[in-house]
Parts: C-alpha cells; structure tokens; sequence
C-alpha cells in the first residue's frame, strides 16, 4: 500500500471503480452507468475465461437471481431453464415446483459460471461501463487521512507494469478472498461452508429440475457423509456435481468427499474421471455478511467480497445481483449530493440497506446451520420433513429466500413474521 499511484493509467479516473467483473462487479457497474454515472471495472481475468481458469461449473441461479436480471434487463434468450428442486434423502424422492407468485418467476436458470460472468460484463459495458480486462488490483491507494482514493493495480499482459486509477469511490467485488476487503481492515469471521464441485460429461444434462441430496451414502456403506450436494444439467451435454459442506474442512478432504460420494451414483450418469470437464474446483464461503463493515473510508463491498452468500444453501449470485441494486441505488443518491459531508452520509447507509433486504433472513440462516449441524436433528430432519411435500415446499421457499412479503399464503405470513422479529445479522 502507498500514498499515491505508482504510475497514472491512461484510463486512470472515474467516478467509480468497480473491483471485480463477477456478478456483483457486473450488476453494481450496469446499474451505476444506466444512472449515467462514470463507471470503470477492473478485472483480471479476459473473457472468455481461458480454461485453465475453471469456472466450467453450472451454476443454479433461483427466482430470486432471475428476479434481479429482469430488472438488469440482461438478455437470457436460449437460457436453460429449471422448473424446480428435486430434493433426495431418507430414501425418498420428492418433486417440488418453483413457487408461482407475484414476487418471483416461476421459474431458475442454470448457466455456466464462465457463460454467466461473460454476460453480465457485456451488458454492463453495453450499459456504459468502461471494463478493463487484464488488469489484477493489488490493494488501495489511501490519502493522508487514510481514506481509499484510487487502486493498485498491475497490467498481467504488459509484464505486470504496475499502474494506478484514482477514483472517490472503490467498489470491492472481488470475491471471496477479497483482497482489497482484507488490505483495508475489514474485519471477517471464518466461512463456515465450504463447497467443491465437478463437471462431467452426462445423459444428466437436460435435467429440468435441480437436484438436491440431504444425505449422501459412502461406497463402503458406512456412515453417511454430511452436508448438501448437489446436481446441475447444463444442457450442453454436461452437468456439474457438488457438495457443500457446513464445517471447516481441508480442501483435499472436501475433493475426496466429492469423488467418494459420485462413486455411488450409477454408472449411466457417467460420472467418473474419464468423463470429466478440467479440474475440481473448490471454494471457502463466506455467507451470512460475516465480514464488515460493508462500506468505510471510500470502500464498498458487494457479493462474495461482502459475505453475502445465503447462509442456508451456500448459493451466492443471487445476493451478488441483490447487493449490486443496493449498493448502486446508495451510490447514485450518494453522487447526487453537492458536497462531501452529504456524499458520506448516504454511503454510510449501505450497510443497514443490506440489513433491512438480508439481515433478519440470514440470521435465521445461521440460526438454521448451527442447528442441522446437530448429528441427531440432521437425521430427524431428513426421517420426518423429507418425505412430506407441504413441508419441503415450504423448506424450498424458505432455504431459497423466495418468501413474498406481501403474500396472502400461510407460508409467507410464516416467514415475514419470521423475518421480521429475528435480529439482522
């Protein structure tokens, strides 16, 4: 870290930068430009991602990240659609159908992660964004009152020349190691959850539903593994399998979690080794907003960088579009201010906007994990809820976020009530 930038960039200064062209860089920098704000989005990796890189992984986007692309307005003509969760466990298999309201569609998505981030970073530039690609933020540039003024960076395809961009304002989406998060002193619990997953060539692919196992058998027959797995049909011929775990875990043990469970699966699913697309991947999960505060001295987080991953399922790129609209909506009302004192004030707001959306909710989601991380509840959940539909349907609006706080349903009284008397996290 530095008092001022190694070397001005050329594209070096803007109203905003946006750390990160994930889904929370992306949908923070479209909302940002579409208010006619100058936005600058700085990303290291090129797109499309080079395979080397991963990001092969299908990832389930709920209603309620399908409800963010609709108000984006990113196109998802030819999108693969999922009609619902087929939830696995206690020997049973029970179909439950996205919940058909007002709040949300009825229906998800599930897109590869290489796929989806190419598509959010184009619409954003469509939107006005100037997006830098090659470009690997190393830390904060702060001014002599220790407020972050501009970034470091380091240009990967001109051997790593070190640059700097000044700004007023830095938005951290750079996910869940976020470096810029840990440079400035944002304070962050341990990730409770841990997920890895695989992508396999498959008959699996053209799978309307998600699929979800609350159990998972071992090959010797031994003791159930814990945690939540998972499968994915891209429709393209493969389909991503995964597991998240809800304990600290070694990431070798995690791999050897996945492929023990997979050995199980029949062997027309064609899942095994020779049929795998690139490498394992796995990643720490932040969820739950461990990490704060959420803005502070000029920086900004959002998604990933944030801990906004939903504590009850691990799925993270529905708060990553959700906390890019507040923040941006902070942000504009921030720029509309005449001077610094006022500026500060409404960007010192983000932090309860993302309460009030999230807060109570997550809480409950931790709440929830410390109780099925109980070995004794797990197993009554999956012997009892499991096999009841009434139950799981409400199990798969509540573990989705997917409750209408408006609705007239028992269900949705249920969990706005819920919301409302549990203390924001």
């Amino acid at each position: 870290m530095s008092q001022a930038a190694p070397r001005h960039a050329a594209e070096g200064t803007a109203d905003v930068i946006v750390v990160g062209a994930g889904p929370a860089g992306s949908a923070t920098a479209a909302h940002l430009a579409q208010a006619g704000l100058d936005v600058l989005v700085l990303e290291k990796a090129t797109f499309p991602h080079d395979t080397d890189r991963g990001n092969n992984r299908g990832e389930a986007l709920s209603p309620r990240a399908v409800r963010e692309l609709i108000t984006l307005g990113v196109p998802t003509d030819g999108w693969v659609r999922t009609k619902g969760v087929r939830i696995i466990g206690g020997g049973m298999r029970l179909q439950v159908a996205w919940p058909d309201e007002a709040a949300f569609p009825p229906y998800g998505f599930v897109r590869s992660r290489r796929e989806l981030d190419q598509a959010l970073a184009e619409h954003a530039a469509a939107k006005g964004a100037r997006v830098l690609h090659g470009v690997e933020v190393t830390g904060p540039i702060k001014d002599s009152n220790g407020r972050i003024v501009g970034v470091e960076a380091r240009r990967i395809d001109d051997e790593g020349a070190k640059v700097g961009f000044d700004t007023p304002l830095v938005i951290a989406a750079d996910g869940a190691g976020s470096v810029l998060a840990q440079v400035a002193d944002h304070e962050s619990e341990q990730p409770e959850m841990y997920a890895v997953c695989a992508t396999y060539s498959s008959p699996r692919s053209n799978d309307d539903h998600l699929e979800s196992w609350v159990e998972f058998p071992t090959p010797d027959g031994g003791e159930p593994m814990r945690g939540r797995g998972w499968i994915h049909g891209l429709g393209d011929g493969t389909s991503t399998v995964g597991l998240t775990v809800r304990e600290d875990i070694a990431p070798a043990d995690a791999a050897n979690a996945l492929k023990r469970w997979v050995a199980t699966m029949p062997s027309e699913w064609t899942f095994d080794d020779s049929t795998m697309q690139g490498e394992i991947e796995g990643t720490r999960l932040p969820a739950g907003l461990i990490r704060g505060p959420l803005y502070a001295d000029g920086l900004l987080l959002v998604g990933d960088a944030g801990a906004c991953t939903n504590p009850f399922t691990g799925e993270g790129i529905a708060a990553a579009l959700e906390s890019g609209r507040l923040a941006a909506q902070v942000v504009v009302q921030a720029f509309a201010r005449c001077d610094a004192a006022g500026r500060e004030q409404v960007l010192a707001s983000y932090p309860d906007a993302v309460s009030g959306a999230l807060g109570g909710y997550y809480t409950m989601g931790r709440w929830f994990a410390k109780m099925i991380g109980n070995p004794h509840l797990e197993r009554w959940a999956v012997k009892y809820a499991v096999p009841r539909a009434t139950t799981m349907r409400f199990a798969v609006k509540l573990m989705a976020n997917l409750g209408d706080t408006h609705g007239r349903n028992a269900d949705d009284r249920l969990l706005a009530a819920l919301t409302r008397v549990t203390p924001a996290a």
